[in-house]
């Protein structure tokens, strides 16, 4: 459209007005405030004036192509009541079914448009500079779920309308030329387009509006009443955009080598996957194109060479099945890289960013500095490579299987759900000639859309390291399911480049409409999106999987968003709607940061058992180990010592809640509470009550020491250190500790079934009952990933070192001085 383009040209030249000093942007991102050192403006110096001016010049661009946007939609819905009537006759152009599919939600979203549109046109002519439209933008983006359903619908839509115009003259006339009315200051009165290019249009129009969401942003101060909303409205259209369907979009359809029948070959989509291959871990660039899937490495080349990728293997899409649990044959022996060695790599990651940020700060780029990235993207590219279990397996219906290793179930159903989406279609099988898989490989380096392995020694310095600290999250309720099922939700979180799952509310029986309410508590390490995946329950023991011998529930809908610090870092729950498959899952989150998190407050009232000292609680028991402990533990060993992630797996917040009430007002049902309550919610009070003590179990006072001892290298010092300690510690304490400890180890000799390991129980507990004072994390540590840097490791460290310890006794321990052990 020749009008659009000439308001997008006048933008585009309003916007390189060499006075406006607005520097280009590193990435379409959510933008922070200048101050806050965001990753996506190198830098803005707008003055109030000029940058006021420039909002009301964005928006006029923005409406002009808004009129022409709710013109094209006029177009489309204009033949829609005619072929409704002649439906209804005995010589319909088109079945009541076909108009549907193709004209589906245009109406909704023309309602919306028009809408906005009449609200946004007199605030622009009638302009202020106080006006304030912050909230039309978010009203627009809380009703995207509209064009979430027009995208799903969007292929369907268009195959029937070609369908259509083939078998029928009348419509195809109707669609080859349809009359657009042209803006009221044109000087046409409407201009001629096809049903196809204007059914692409809703498609075109979100990109759009998230690139003026951005613009607006760029030229609003940051104290403007419009700041947070249309910053609230970005993160929206922007999960929006990354959530829909990529393989509609246009720049993706790059053409390779024909395939077999004149089309064109499209790469649909590519990332890193580490495969099983003559039994090691091997890093592979996988390629799904429309008919085959391409599974690569990147060939060693020499300095200043073009770098190419060599073809491991490929299989025609019409050949690649998925063996179903029952089918597949037991794995490779995969052996998983023991905790304790991931953890070293964690820690020396952590330890390598600290020493990059002090070199950064003191010379800027250096030798020294090229020296500690390379160490670090060493050591993360060994920990994407070992850290991945969950296996998927595909399976060449002539040949040989592949086996892949991932970090999350959520990746393996985005591969599975594309490759299965483009096996809907007609494919035939073929064998490529070598010089036609010389090409499509050739290809790849050009098309890839992942260019780098998912390291943060990849990012840019400047780039946002994530959030640390804890994320409280609600999960409300799901709809869409079109029939009864057993669901449930799980919440992942990115940590150290790959995800883990965090949380996992009941099963809700026999319902499309499950109303979970459930809190979860998930501490975040550097995280920048949470994952939910909603599950369909499955209770038959026969589908159980040969990898993992556990039974496989289907994935009915996933979603991601992205944690933006500034939406997440306030006092109040934020409200969201994660869409998923058609179905909508509601939820609320809010932030809490490392630093909060180590203000402990005692408890008001001492008769209670949370935030009151342990010794006071134990002399009111008369008593050496606290009830609330020794309940909660027997509990946990009678119940939960098998249940899959049993510390790890976040227990619902209202029902941890309850029981905390329950033993502060020390009421005599707790035990029939107790016995009816989710094992998750019981580990959870148990944690929280550590947590909540005034002081850590291990004492404020001898924190320091305990960093100290488990640094030292010689292990006759370190054993004498660490149960000098021990002895150090108040006789509560201590016995508490003891029998924590002995817990941990029954909990962890069942790791075959609850997949928790000394270490994994060492990441959970340490920083619980080891934490820095206020006072002494203020002294030394500068920001939150310096938090987990210094002192989250070490805590970690001090209680495996317990963990893996030979029995202690506290008779025994009190009784030497000096303690001594055959072992060291």
């Amino acid at each position: 459209m020749e009008e659009e383009e000439e308001a997008i040209g006048f933008l585009d030249k309003v916007l390189e007005d060499e006075d406006v000093f607005v520097l280009e942007e590193c990435d379409l991102g959510t933008p922070t405030s200048p101050d806050s050192g965001s990753p996506f403006l190198v830098a803005v110096k707008v003055e109030a004036g000029k940058g006021l001016e420039m909002r009301k010049l964005v928006l006029s661009g923005f409406l002009a192509s808004e009129e022409i946007y709710i013109n094209q939609l006029e177009a489309l819905l204009l033949p829609m009541k005619p072929l409704k009537a002649t439906a209804t006759t005995s010589q319909p152009v088109l079945t009541i079914q076909q108009i549907e599919t193709i004209f589906y939600k245009i109406q909704d979203i023309y309602e919306i448009h028009k809408e906005f549109y009449d609200n946004l046109c007199p605030k622009v002519q009638q302009w202020d500079s106080q006006v304030t439209l912050g909230h039309l933008f978010q009203k627009l983006a809380s009703q995207l779920g509209v064009y979430k359903a027009f995208v799903d619908n969007y292929k369907i839509a268009l195959e029937t309308a070609e369908k259509c115009s083939q078998s029928n003259n009348q419509f195809q006339k109707i669609s080859e030329e349809l009359k657009v009315r042209a803006p009221k200051d044109s000087k046409d009165s409407h201009t001629s387009i096809t049903m196809e290019a204007l059914l692409y249009k809703p498609i075109d129009r979100v990109t759009r509006s998230t690139l003026v969401l951005h613009d607006l942003l760029k030229h609003t101060p940051v104290d403007h009443p419009d700041y947070p909303l249309l910053q609230d409205a970005l993160r929206i259209s922007q999960n929006f955009l990354s959530s829909i369907n990529e393989d509609i979009d246009p720049c993706r359809t790059a053409v390779t080598t024909p395939q077999r029948r004149g089309e064109t070959r499209q790469l649909v989509k590519d990332g890193f996957l580490v495969e099983m291959a003559e039994s090691s871990r091997k890093l592979r660039h996988v390629f799904l194109f429309t008919d085959v899937l391409l599974c690569a490495k990147l060939k060693k080349t020499s300095v200043g060479k073009h770098q190419q990728y060599d073809c491991k293997w490929y299989i025609p899409l019409a050949d690649l099945v998925f063996p179903s649990p029952e089918e597949s044959e037991p794995s490779p022996q995969v052996h998983p890289f023991p905790d304790h060695e991931l953890e070293d790599m964690k820690m020396k990651i952590s330890a390598l960013k600290s020493e990059i940020q002090k070199e950064r700060a003191s010379k800027g780029q250096s030798r020294a500095m090229e020296r500690l990235k390379k160490k670090m993207f060493e050591n993360e590219f060994l920990l994407l490579l070992n850290s991945p279990t969950i296996p998927f397996r595909i399976h060449n219906r002539n040949g040989k299987s592949y086996l892949f290793l991932l970090s999350s179930d959520y990746e393996r159903s985005e591969w599975r759900e594309a490759i299965q989406k483009l096996q809907k279609k007609d494919l035939q099988a073929f064998v490529l000639s070598s010089v036609e898989l010389q090409v499509l490989t050739g290809s790849c380096f050009k098309l890839r859309t992942v260019h780098n392995i998912p390291v943060t020694s990849n990012k840019d310095d400047d780039e946002a390291p994530g959030l640390y600290g804890f994320l409280h999250v609600i999960v409300h309720s799901a709809k869409g399911f079109k029939q009864s099922a057993n669901l449930y939700c799980t919440l992942e979180v990115d940590s150290f480049g790959y995800f883990v799952s965090k949380a996992k509310t009941r099963v809700f029986r026999d319902t499309t409409e499950p109303q979970w309410n459930e809190e979860f508590e998930i501490e975040l390490e550097g995280s920048q999106s949470l994952r939910i995946l909603c599950y369909e329950k499955c209770y038959d023991k026969t589908k159980v999987s040969k990898d993992n011998n556990e039974i496989v529930d289907k994935i009915v809908g996933k979603g991601q968003i992205q944690l933006d610090p500034q939406t997440v870092q306030t006092k109040n729950w934020h409200m969201d709607v994660i869409e998923m498959n058609g179905i909508k899952v509601e939820f609320s989150m809010k932030f809490t940061s490392r630093d909060m998190s180590l203000k402990r407050t005692p408890s008001k009232k001492q008769t209670g058992v949370f935030g009151v000292k342990i010794s006071v609680v134990t002399k009111r028991e008369r008593s050496k180990v606290p009830y609330i402990v020794r309940q909660c533990v027997e509990e946990v060993e009678k119940r939960g010592i098998e249940e899959i992630g049993i510390y790890r797996i976040s227990g619902v917040a209202t029902d941890i809640q309850a029981l905390k009430a329950v033993f502060d007002a020390n009421n005599k049902d707790v035990l029939v509470m107790l016995s009816d309550m989710d094992i998750n919610a019981i580990a959870g009070t148990l944690k929280l009550y550590f947590r909540e003590l005034p002081e850590p179990l291990l004492t404020d006072r001898l924190y320091p020491a305990f960093m100290e001892g488990i640094a030292l290298s010689d292990p006759a010092a370190k054993e004498n250190c660490m149960m000098h300690l021990l002895r150090t510690l108040p006789d509560p304490n201590l016995i508490t500790f003891l029998f924590l400890l002995e817990h941990l180890k029954r909990v962890a000799e069942k790791e075959p079934i609850n997949k928790m390991s000394l270490h994994n129980l060492a990441t959970v507990f340490g920083p619980t009952l080891l934490r820095p004072s206020e006072v002494e994390s203020k002294g030394h540590l500068t920001s939150a990933s310096d938090i987990w840097s210094h002192d989250v490791m070490a805590q970690v460290q001090v209680l495996l070192y317990y963990l893996q310890h030979p029995p202690i006794s506290f008779a025994e321990l009190k009784r030497n001085t000096l303690y001594f052990s055959t072992d060291v």
